[in-house]
């Protein structure tokens, strides 16, 4: 069962409106990439923008770096991996198409390592006891990966004015909760670093040198160190630290070449950061930091989804007036002596209508904290656009909530 779209308007923000429609609709726009702290629903907005935008004649892959399978379950797909899928049931009569896939770290780095190295390097780099952790497990390997994979997407996506021939004209990026979404923009400069690091270049030193000038080109000191830390972590350990380091440094020119391209993408026009968040103060914080990252990296930010936002069909009935007619009713139906209501009507002629009212209250005053969080954003970050999203009874879980969604998003406020 698909949850419905509710049909009460969401209140005004002192803000520019976001129109999706035509952003999605815009040919330039080739990388949609959304990004936001962890429990806001930006794998939902994802999905539901890149099925809207395929439903809208765009041939569209998105792409989760989210570990969760949210994704796959509302997409009706089983499981998603590191190969696009092609979604069934979407509507296909405008032109479009759309296919979901997850990032597969591992296998994304053996890519990488199969594209970049010969048959027997590539052989001697899988085997090293050292690559099976870093391709799995070395913290930042899943940033460097994804903008390998971005950059593989929209390679094989078409640009502007081609034949049409390419797979996809537009990569919508699901990024991974909290902040480590933005890390991804770091990955070449990080994997530099690495690279050009002095440890990095003790362990190199040898196999730069060949097998017979390891004397000559290091030094005493260099030697006393390889020599302390051949007694510590063993002598085959830190042989096969140095081969695994000595295929990397091959490997992984090519990479952060690419990388340094995908990273250019970015923040080239054909790319489009939409931040998401929900109306609560961690959440806006959270997004106030991607905006100002996303600004100082000079990149593309199209604007805010503000998600999950409380309705009301009777916006003019306030939780002040609303509280004081259950005071009124209360004293009808034989309230308490100081004429305050009790916490709860269990019995009266007016429990039913009492009880509707106090639900109303609450409701209200969330509604007025939640603008007053969403104003106060907006006045921080002017002109920032922004489209909000009413809060549904029921998660998303399927295609026809991807579309309420969708339908949501696509009305600009």
């Amino acid at each position: 069962m698909s949850a419905p779209a509710p049909t009460s308007s969401t209140p005004s923000l002192d803000a520019p409106a976001l129109d999706v429609d035509a952003l999605l609709d815009d040919r330039g726009t080739s990388v949609l990439v959304c990004c936001g702290s962890g429990g806001v629903g930006k794998t939902t907005s994802a999905a539901a923008l890149a099925l809207r935008a395929a439903e809208r004649g765009r041939r569209v892959v998105v792409l989760t770096i989210d570990p969760a399978r949210r994704l796959a379950q509302s997409l009706g797909l089983e499981e998603l991996d590191n190969t696009p899928r092609p979604v069934a049931d979407v509507d296909t009569r405008a032109g479009g198409s759309l296919d979901a896939m997850m990032l597969d770290m591992k296998r994304t780095f053996d890519e990488v390592v199969e594209a970049h190295a010969s048959p027997q390097r590539a052989k001697a780099i899988f085997e090293n006891p050292f690559y099976e952790a870093m391709s799995s497990s070395f913290s930042g390997t899943s940033e460097y990966m994804a903008m390998e994979k971005l950059g593989q997407l929209r390679s094989r996506a078409s640009v502007p004015g081609g034949d049409g021939s390419e797979p996809w004209d537009l990569v919508v990026v699901d990024t991974p909760p909290s902040r480590s979404a933005l890390d991804f923009l770091d990955a070449p400069r990080r994997l530099s670093s690495f690279l050009d690091g002095r440890f990095i270049r003790l362990l190199l030193a040898p196999a730069r040198a060949g097998g017979r000038a390891y004397v000559k080109v290091l030094s005493g000191a260099v030697s006393s160190v390889t020599g302390a830390m051949s007694r510590v972590l063993g002598a085959q350990f830190l042989d096969d630290l140095q081969a695994f380091v000595a295929g990397l440094d091959a490997v992984f020119g090519g990479f952060r070449e690419r990388a340094e391209k995908t990273y250019a993408l970015l923040a080239s026009p054909g790319t489009a950061f939409l931040v998401v968040a929900t109306p609560e103060e961690d959440a806006l914080r959270e997004a106030a930091y991607f905006v100002d990252r996303l600004g100082r990296e000079g990149m593309p930010l199209a604007g805010l989804v503000l998600n999950r936002v409380q309705t009301t069909e009777l916006p003019r009935l306030s939780a002040e007036r609303a509280w004081a007619a259950v005071v009124q009713l209360e004293d009808l139906d034989g309230g308490g002596e100081d004429g305050t209501a009790p916490e709860t009507l269990s019995r009266g002629d007016h429990a039913l209508a009492a009880g509707l009212l106090r639900l109303h209250a609450a409701r209200m005053r969330r509604l007025e904290r939640e603008q007053q969080l969403a104003g106060a954003f907006a006045v921080e970050h002017p002109g920032i656009a922004l489209v909000q999203v009413p809060a549904r009874p029921k998660d998303v879980h399927d295609l026809d909530g991807l579309r309420s969604v969708a339908a949501d998003l696509g009305r600009a406020t």
